[in-house]
């Protein structure tokens, strides 16, 4: 084995390592995350760690097929992170009308002073 293959192994396994440790946090930030943007966000985050597990066993195989893999992932997470933001957005919508945000908490312009005109 000569040392460019060395070096390429070497680096494929620190980054599935690499790579692996971000999967772990990732989906702690989307079972603990407090609010449902910061779920999305992991989920986004989530499908680009993957994308890119996918691309080292690619590299690591060496087949080509694994980046038409990860290509159509990325274009269905994409659309994925497009229809949740809009469903949080129509959501923050119909929640504006209640006087709550997103979140459930109260709007800052629904939050008056006591004692002062309305």
């Amino acid at each position: 084995m000569s040392w460019s293959q060395s070096f390429l192994s070497m680096a494929t396994d620190a980054s599935l390592l690499v790579l692996s440790a971000a999967l772990v946090l990732i989906v702690v930030r989307i079972v603990r995350g407090p609010t449902l943007p910061d779920r999305i966000l992991a989920l986004d985050m989530l499908i680009a760690a993957v994308i890119g597990f996918i691309a080292t066993m690619g590299v690591k195989a060496g087949f080509t097929l694994y980046v038409d893999i990860a290509i159509a992932l990325g274009l269905v997470g994409f659309l994925s992170t497009v229809a949740l933001a809009r469903f949080v957005l129509s959501r923050g919508r119909a929640g504006e009308e209640g006087g709550e945000g997103a979140d459930g908490r109260p709007d800052a312009s629904d939050r008056r002073i006591e004692g002062g005109a309305p």
